[in-house]
């Protein structure tokens, strides 16, 4: 999650390394996707885990979603030809990558309920201050008289931005669970 969002963040700050960018994102997908077999694999052929064995399929599904939708993101960017980023989409990207930083920090501590708690207390400030950037970036797209196809294509990069940082907070909910029923 962490190399995906600040590869994103990358993306949304040079719109020109567009192709290059997508491409590393794409390989970090992939390599996400593999891990999360190669951990289910595992899973399926170990008698004894260190917590759940639900719990680490469900964690690693919802880590996984997120490298997904960051990957839709960045493929959204590309497929819908982003040239000129809005500053909304810059500070979107920013969180994102906060959060993404705060969800790294909380799996390294998934034992220490405290640890966890101020991680996840953290990503549900920046979910609702990307809630407020989203709001008020889909606000200004409709403000005046908005190129229609400009609208159409921030709506939905704004509307998958928002989607990603609302699965971070999923991922803390999960991360949450599990470390209070394994402290």
């Amino acid at each position: 999650i962490v190399a995906a969002a600040k590869l994103l963040a990358e993306l949304f700050a040079a719109p020109s390394r567009t192709a290059d960018l997508v491409r590393q994102i794409k390989e970090v997908e992939h390599r996400a996707d593999e891990l999360t077999y190669a951990v289910n694999q595992r899973l399926d052929k170990s008698f004894i885990t260190p917590i759940d064995r639900e719990d680490i399929h469900v964690l690693v599904s919802r880590l996984d979603d997120v490298v997904d939708l960051i990957d839709g993101s960045a493929r959204r960017f590309q497929m819908l030809h982003i040239a000129d980023v809005k500053p909304k989409a810059h500070e979107l990207a920013r969180v994102l990558e906060n959060a993404a930083d705060h969800i790294h920090t909380a799996v390294t501590a998934i034992r220490n309920p405290g640890a966890v708690g101020r991680e996840v207390t953290e990503i549900k400030r920046l979910e609702e201050e990307a809630d407020g950037i989203y709001h008020e970036a889909v606000g200004a797209l409709f403000s005046g008289h908005p190129d229609p196809l400009d609208v159409m294509r921030w709506k939905e990069m704004f509307d998958t931005l928002e989607r990603t940082i609302d699965q971070c907070m999923a991922v803390a909910q999960t991360l949450q669970s599990i470390s209070l029923k394994n402290a």
